[in-house]
């Protein structure tokens, strides 16, 4: 009996050892393979293109960096996004997307919204507050939290945008030679909203401005893009978008069915953006809208981010494949509807992270674009879009 409890007692001790390594370096490990780049360039950028990349605004629609467990606030050496990179980059103007449910086996195909989900996985291996285990709210609202700390600890270098008085002031801020990034908060899918319209007034206080409305399954507002039903909004979708449009805030149709993108187009007068994606002519894939959709929505006024990853640009991922994207974006989609929508740390392979962001500049002067639509796409129309729908 007493060899029996020996046994025993080593066995929970390396259970226990085995649970405090897998929370140690667990989601580091998953970080650093998730969250790739394919080339440590760095890539040639031309007299001309720093130049002109140093002059203008540059913003991104799209980065999952809040789900991470790192400091953005130091360079790291995992993943596409922190502060230090951002900076290093030029960027002024980053939107932070909160992720809050992903199902297992995921996939740009068909996706139960019944699998389990992987971050509640991901949630307490990286030792979330409790609250966060079983409330998508909770992800949402946490994820804000850390970014407002993240805020507090930059001194001065990251200010969160809730406002258009706030974008004018960082924008005035830069022009004026500081060194400040602009964070723009919002949630990939309104599954957090978890069916009470109520929840969008803590998402609002918690600081979120851009609202998707899917992710990869179908939720309460109709169906996914990767989903089983294909369904356009529901009645409670239908809630929601009249509800995102009165109080001026951003409507994203990244990962939304094309059926809930139409119903969207025809019940509201509002310009309207898919945060992240490629150009279905370019890369004709189910990840990528139907251009005529995409114009569609353009015609909205909004504009349609561009992706940096492999499936969205069809492996096409250095500077000039996606200077390439871009160029033929302009030409189907018009040069005021098109941005940066890059989504850095949302698990995909890029060609280059946020620091490398001068060379896509200088690849789009490469392949013949004129600076004005050079400084359109790069960050004018993300603020055009911002300075309309944010009170």
């Amino acid at each position: 009996m007493r060899t029996f409890g020996k046994w025993l007692g080593r066995l929970l001790l390396l259970a226990v050892i085995g649970l405090a390594a897998f929370l140690w370096f667990g989601p580091g490990i998953a970080d650093k393979q998730m969250n790739r780049v394919s080339y440590t360039g760095p890539y040639p950028v031309s007299t001309a293109a720093a130049a002109l990349h140093g002059d203008m605004i540059v913003g991104d629609w799209h980065a999952d960096t809040m789900l991470w467990t790192r400091d953005i606030n130091k360079r790291n050496d995992r993943g596409h996004v922190d502060l230090p990179r951002l900076i290093e980059g030029g960027v002024g103007l980053q939107v932070f997307t909160a992720v809050t449910k992903s199902p297992s086996g995921l996939n740009y195909d068909a996706n139960s919204a019944e699998a389990w989900d992987d971050i509640t996985t991901l949630s307490v291996a990286q030792l979330w507050p409790p609250r966060t285990w079983t409330s998508l709210l909770e992800r949402a609202i946490y994820q804000a939290e850390k970014l407002h700390e993240a805020e507090s600890d930059s001194d001065g270098w990251l200010k969160i945008i809730r406002s258009r008085a706030d974008l004018d002031a960082v924008l005035a801020a830069r022009a004026g030679g500081e060194t400040v990034v602009g964070g723009v908060l919002g949630i990939e899918g309104a599954h957090p909203l978890e069916l009470k319209l109520e929840n969008l007034d803590r998402l609002e206080a918690a600081g979120h401005r851009v609202i998707g409305l899917q992710h990869f399954f179908d939720n309460g507002l109709g169906g996914s893009l990767h989903g089983l039903s294909g369904r356009g909004l529901t009645d409670f979708g239908r809630e929601v978008v009249k509800e995102i449009e009165a109080r001026g805030l951003v409507l994203d149709l990244a990962h939304s069915s094309p059926q809930v993108a139409w119903d969207v187009l025809d019940i509201t007068d509002m310009p309207l953006i898919v945060s992240h994606t490629g150009l279905h002519s370019f890369c004709p894939v189910k990840r990528n809208f139907p251009d005529d959709l995409m114009i569609a929505i353009a015609q909205t006024g909004g504009t349609i981010g561009m992706g940096y990853w492999d499936e969205v640009a069809c492996d096409r991922i250095e500077p000039a494949g996606i200077a390439a994207m871009i160029k033929a974006a302009i030409d189907i989609l018009g040069e005021d509807h098109v941005s940066l929508g890059s989504d850095y740390d949302g698990t995909v392979l890029t060609g280059f992270d946020t620091s490398e962001l001068p060379a896509l500049t200088s690849a789009l002067l490469d392949a013949g674009v004129p600076e004005a639509q050079i400084r359109k796409v790069m960050g004018e129309n993300l603020v055009r879009v911002l300075r309309d729908r944010l009170n």
